[in-house]
């Protein structure tokens, strides 16, 4: 692509190819990974910027890839100084940077949180790529994987305070419309960032739920009858063949090899709201219920092509500029738990990514 030409020297490295990736590594302070699915693409990226010193970021969206890099490279990286830190797009950064803004905004305990999704598009709607199609099917044939690798970090549970209790579909009022829980890696992060701050800031921890309007009930039924197939034939090698191979016929239009187009990339936007409760200041969190709300929105522009790069170069802008703020000396890490002493968020509203306070409706 000649418009696509530039003076800066361009590295060529195959995940395949072990010593092209040591010699990208060996050149570079901080490597932004985007290459997907990342459980099949992404460890031999991680483990090349261990052994040869270079800070990584990346774009993940998917659970099981992050707890297992934690779980197998926390202390190669922690021994190395270097700082492996996934999520950095739009999953999870708004997120997992919200609910840390919601925390400092909030006069008193924040106890628990629940954040509605919503993306807005155009005429000719959204679309999202099929990488991130392709992670989703091979995510939900393996969910029983994560189950059993949660269980090997050995976590006492964390305490728990004022949750509440949703159904997997329910008219919400906060957003007016019907509303499911968000099936991406945001709560995953939020949790693990959670628990680094209760465990190493002596923080209280927020119990948090993530959901996504969907619309109408028209929206409910034709999302119920698609679900119910994708459930089926991710069980199966046939069907998951079928699913990777025709991304936009199996997603009604929503993922397409070929990605978003230049108007619908133009015309999408996205906000994520959160409605907190707490305990106001001077109020004990271990009496009474919650006396305390605020409500806080993060929004930005279209979540896949211009909220993620935005948000995953000043992620590692951060990392060039503030690596002093940073946990520890090195290790696997969050963006919350990576972040939260730095001045990523000033950064983000800088750059499209906007956090501001909201009246509650």
């Amino acid at each position: 692509m000649p418009e696509l030409r530039t003076d800066t020297e361009i590295i060529v490295a195959d995940v395949s190819d072990e010593e092209s990736l040591a010699i990208m590594c060996q050149q570079g302070v901080v490597i932004l990974n985007c290459v997907g699915p990342y459980r099949f693409h992404g460890e031999p990226v991680v483990k090349a910027c261990i052994e040869n010193g270079a800070h990584y970021v990346d774009i993940c969206g998917e659970p099981q890839f992050l707890e297992r890099m934690q779980l197998e490279y926390h202390t190669k990286a922690l021994d190395r100084g270097v700082y492996v830190i996934g999520s950095c797009g739009f999953d999870s950064i708004p997120a997992d940077l919200g609910i840390l803004y919601t925390q400092r905004q909030f006069r008193g305990t924040l106890t628990a949180v629940e954040s509605f999704l919503q993306i807005s598009s155009g005429s000719e709607g959204f679309c999202g790529h099929d990488t991130t199609w392709q992670s989703a099917v091979h995510g939900f044939a393996d969910s029983s994987s994560l189950r059993r690798l949660r269980k090997k970090f050995g976590h006492k549970p964390l305490p728990v305070v004022g949750v509440k209790k949703r159904g997997y579909v329910f008219f919400s009022k906060e957003i007016e419309q019907y509303t499911i829980p968000f099936m991406g890696s945001d709560p995953s992060v939020v949790k693990r960032t959670q628990r680094f701050l209760y465990e190493e800031e002596h923080q209280s921890p927020v119990q948090y739920s993530a959901y996504i309007g969907v619309g109408g009930l028209f929206s409910i039924v034709k999302l119920f009858c698609g679900g119910l197939l994708f459930w089926f034939m991710v069980k199966f090698s046939l069907g998951r063949k079928l699913l990777t191979r025709f991304p936009s016929f199996f997603s009604f239009g929503l993922f397409s090899k070929a990605g978003p187009t230049m108007k619908q990339i133009e015309d999408t936007c996205f906000s994520l709201t959160f409605f907190g409760e707490g305990y106001s200041e001077g109020t004990d969190p271990s009496e009474g219920t919650p006396n305390a709300k605020i409500c806080t929105q993060v929004i930005g522009a279209e979540p896949g092509y211009v909220a993620t790069v935005s948000a995953v170069v000043q992620a590692a802008v951060t990392v060039l500029n503030e690596v002093h703020s940073l946990p520890r000396r090195g290790g696997v890490y969050t963006p919350g738990a990576a972040f939260y002493k730095t001045s990523l968020i000033d950064r983000l509203q800088n750059h499209s990514i906007k956090f501001s306070v909201r009246n509650w409706p």
